[in-house]
């Protein structure tokens, strides 16, 4: 236990969750993995246990405990070998329920805030389009006011929850010929007529349900914006220094378990009369290995505290999510090749593992865009700052 990060209750917090996740998790992951559906009975033990709620209000039935116990419940989830399953659990309680918690009202909070801690609805974070990647100022959708409405037109793509969610957080210009300054954001009920989803066919990630979502004049009422008007595009900057560190952290929790399992594997191959942990060459590629995760373990659990805090940590955030990315790849990869031929058979964890870390690099931002954001912040001393 790091002390200086950890208490002994947080201790407690994640022998508890490994429990949770052994007995109602696992034996149900490789049928989600081949079916693309994690079955809604998961999501209601989750918000029973209190796991959604962890950060959020007990005024809406979360546990407002801080930001470590969320670095445990990430970690955790990366080392039952599901990335789908792990991103449908974080994109619900950490991407759609933040901006329900930052931005919603309080009939916001109480229709969708307090179920979704509950387990009772899912939600899904709508920003990235079609056209768009990872340029968030140049995407098309529109939200167009009429009396005491909107009318949403556009689509968004790569949605985490985007079919089987329950409500949407949508991302729409209301003033387009503002640029990047004439966003907002909306949360939208799934069965609001002119809303489509189609399930999309992915690498990795396959317990969960990613889609392509279209709005064809969802009409919606204008309470259901969420803060201010055009204000949309610092809200969504202001809680990417979260998603990137929660992006970085899942890195190095999915690299130290390949670690773990690689090396629990090496201890008992043996090849020319040895365990082929004993060999220089992969000894000392293994240390290699471990040095990179923990450096960037290290600095995640740095950057969160200051997250914690309340420190505007994102350039940190920027750079966790980019190099832990990384060093996972070039981890799984080489944890991979340690097993030889059953590192590439489906029997075995590595190969699943493979498929989910290479998103690392592109969800959330690819590793280009991030490098640009960071050398603007570094070289052109641009100051990013928090929505006020």
């Amino acid at each position: 236990m790091d002390s200086r990060y950890f208490t002994e209750e947080h201790e407690l917090f994640r022998q508890s969750l490994k429990d949770f996740l052994q007995k109602e998790v696992v034996p149900h992951i490789d049928k989600w993995e081949e079916t693309g559906h994690i079955e809604r009975f998961i999501w209601k033990k989750f918000g029973d246990m209190g796991f959604f709620g962890i950060p959020y209000p007990e005024e809406f039935g979360g546990l407002d405990l801080d930001l470590f116990y969320t670095v445990i419940l990430l970690e955790e989830l990366q080392k039952i070998n599901s990335g789908g399953f792990a991103a449908a659990i974080w994109a619900h309680a950490y991407l759609a329920m933040t901006h329900l918690n930052k931005e919603g009202d309080q009939a916001i909070k109480e229709k969708y805030l307090a179920p979704s801690i509950a387990g009772d609805m899912i939600g899904c974070l709508c920003i990235t389009e079609p056209f768009g990647g990872s340029d968030v100022a140049g995407m098309r959708s529109t939200a167009v006011k009429k009396g005491d409405t909107y009318v949403i037109n556009g689509s968004k793509t790569f949605i985490t929850n985007g079919v089987l969610s329950d409500y949407l957080v949508v991302a729409a210009k209301t003033s387009p010929e503002l640029g990047n300054k004439g966003l907002s954001i909306f949360v939208i009920d799934r069965d609001t007529p002119g809303i489509s989803a189609t399930k999309l066919d992915k690498l990795g990630w396959r317990a969960s349900d990613t889609g392509e979502i279209a709005f064809d004049n969802v009409t919606i009422p204008a309470s259901n914006l969420m803060g201010e008007e055009d204000m949309g595009f610092p809200y969504i900057m202001q809680h990417f220094a979260l998603e990137r560190l929660i992006m970085g952290i899942n890195a190095h929790a999915r690299a130290e378990f390949a670690l773990e399992y690689a090396l629990e594997y090496m201890k008992t191959r043996e090849a020319f009369g040895r365990t082929i942990d004993k060999f220089q060459a992969l000894r000392h590629k293994i240390a290699d290995l471990y040095t990179e995760m923990e450096i960037c373990k290290e600095f995640n659990y740095s950057v969160a505290y200051r997250l914690n805090k309340g420190e505007y940590v994102v350039k940190e955030a920027t750079m966790s999510k980019l190099q832990c990315t990384k060093m996972s790849d070039e981890v799984i990869y080489q944890c991979l090749q340690f097993l030889g031929g059953y590192g590439y058979m489906e029997d075995y964890p590595m190969a699943r593992l493979s498929r989910d870390s290479r998103l690392g690099p592109i969800g959330g931002g690819t590793s280009e865009i991030l490098r640009e954001i960071i050398a603007k912040m570094v070289i052109d001393k641009k100051d990013y700052k928090p929505a006020t």
